[in-house]
C-alpha cells in the first residue's frame, strides 16, 4: 500500500527431510487485493502480465478457493508430500512397517499407500503372545482394502528366548517395563533386518503425544528412517482417519473407535499410563505450541497434578527426542527442527 505496487509471492514446494513447503504462492494487486492464490502441496504454472501502470494482469482464470482446507485437510496433503519427496530424493521406492491394528500404524500405512502406491508398501504383523485377536484381524482388513503386501512375523519364541537367556540376572523378579521393551525392541531388530535385507525405509509410526511424553521405546517402536506422523497428535490421528475415510472405509472402524493400546501386557490400555487424550493433548498444546508455564496451564482449568505430571514427563523424555528419525513438520513446534530443548536441564525439574 505504501509503494502501490502489485506484490507477487513466490513459495517454494516439496519437502527437504522434515520441513514441508507448501506452495500457495500470492499475487496482490497495487491495492493489496488478493487476486490469486496458486493451490497448496502442488507444483503449479501460472502467468501474469504487468502494465506500464503497474497494474497486474491474470492471463488465467483466479485459482482462488471460496472455502479454506481444514486443517486436517492441509496435514493430510503435507505428509503426502512429505514421504513422496523422502523417498524420491533420497532414491529408495519402497516402504516398511510394523502393522499392529492400532490407529497410529493404520494411518501411517494408509498415507504411504496413497503415497508411494500400496505395491510399495509393505505391512508386517508382529503378533505376541498379548496381541488381540481383533488387533490382528483390524490389520488383515487393512492392507486388504489397501492392496498392499503384508507378512505376519509372531514374536513369542523370539521374546522367551530373551527372557530365557536373561534368567540369572532378572533372578524372578515381577513382569514389569524390562518385558514390555524386548517386545517392542524384538519388533524393530526384525523390521530392520528386513530394511536391511531388501532395501526398504522402515517408517516410523510413532505421533506426537507418545513423542512428547515418552511413551514409547527407545531403539523399539520409536525406530525408523523418517516419523510420518510425529508432528501430529492423537486427537489429530483420529481425524485424520476419519478424512482418509472420508470416501469410503479404508481404515478399519474398529481400529478408530477401540481404546488405544500397546499391547505389552494382558488388558494393557494407552489410559493405564496417560491421561485420557482430549486431556493430554490440550496440555500439550497450550506447553509446547503456545509455551504456556504450568501455573498459566493449572489456571485454565486443568488438574494442577495432571499438569505437572504431563510436563514433568515432556522435559524428562528430550533424550528420546533426540534419538528418534527425522519428523514431518506439519506444524510450528515439531519436535526436532522446530523445538530444540536441553537433554539435561535442571531448570526444568
Amino acid at each position: 500500500m505504501r509503494y502501490h505496487l502489485p506484490l507477487l509471492y513466490v513459495n517454494h514446494v516439496g519437502a527437504q527431510t522434515e520441513i514441508i513447503f507448501d506452495g500457495g504462492s500470492l499475487v496482490f494487486d497495487r491495492e493489496g487485493t488478493l487476486i490469486d492464490e496458486l493451490p497448496y502441496f502442488e507444483e503449479t504454472l501460472a502467468y501474469y502480465e504487468l502494465d506500464d501502470k503497474s497494474e497486474v494482469k491474470l492471463l488465467q482464470p483466479s485459482t482462488i478457493k471460496a472455502e479454506r482446507e481444514t486443517d486436517i485437510e492441509q496435514i493430510h496433503k503435507a505428509i503426502i508430500l512429505g514421504i513422496q519427496d523422502y523417498f524420491y530424493k533420497s532414491g529408495f521406492k519402497q516402504a516398511i512397517l510394523g502393522l499392529s491394528g492400532g490407529i497410529d500404524s493404520a494411518v501411517v500405512c494408509a498415507l504411504a499407500a496413497e503415497a508411494l502406491g500400496a505395491e510399495n508398501v509393505i505391512a508386517v504383523l508382529l503378533p505376541s503372545k498379548f496381541s488381540t485377536d481383533h488387533s490382528l484381524k483390524d490389520a488383515e482388513d487393512l492392507v486388504k482394502n489397501l492392496g498392499c503386501m503384508h507378512e505376519i512375523v509372531p514374536i513369542k519364541n523370539i521374546t522367551d528366548a530373551f527372557e530365557t537367556a536373561l534368567h540369572p540376572q532378572f533372578n524372578n523378579l515381577p513382569f514389569n517395563i524390562a518385558e514390555e521393551n524386548i517386545q517392542s525392541r524384538s519388533r524393530a531388530v526384525l523390521l530392520m533386518a528386513m530394511c536391511n535385507k531388501f532395501g526398504y525405509i522402515l517408517l516410523n509410526t510413532s505421533n506426537k503425544s507418545e513423542a512428547a511424553v515418552g511413551y514409547g521405546t527407545l531403539y523399539g517402536d520409536m525406530c525408523g528412517g523418517i516419523s510420518v506422523i510425529g508432528d501430529v497428535y492423537k486427537t489429530q490421528v483420529f481425524e485424520l482417519a476419519r478424512h482418509i475415510n472420508r470416501g469410503k472405509e479404508i481404515i478399519p472402524v474398529n481400529s478408530i473407535i477401540k481404546p488405544p493400546s500397546a499391547e505389552l501386557r494382558p488388558d494393557q490400555k494407552d489410559t493405564d499410563s496417560l491421561p485420557e487424550y482430549d486431556i493430554l493433548d490440550r496440555i500439550l498444546f497450550e506447553y509446547i505450541e503456545h509455551r504456556c508455564s504450568s501455573a498459566k496451564i493449572i489456571e485454565m482449568g486443568f488438574d494442577e497434578q495432571t499438569v505437572k505430571r504431563v510436563i514433568r514427563l515432556t522435559n524428562i523424555s528430550e533424550h528420546k527426542r533426540y534419538q528418534t528419525p527425522p519428523i514431518l513438520r506439519v506444524s510450528p513446534k515439531a519436535f526436532g527442527m522446530g523445538r530444540r530443548m536441553p537433554i539435561v536441564g535442571k531448570y526444568l525439574s
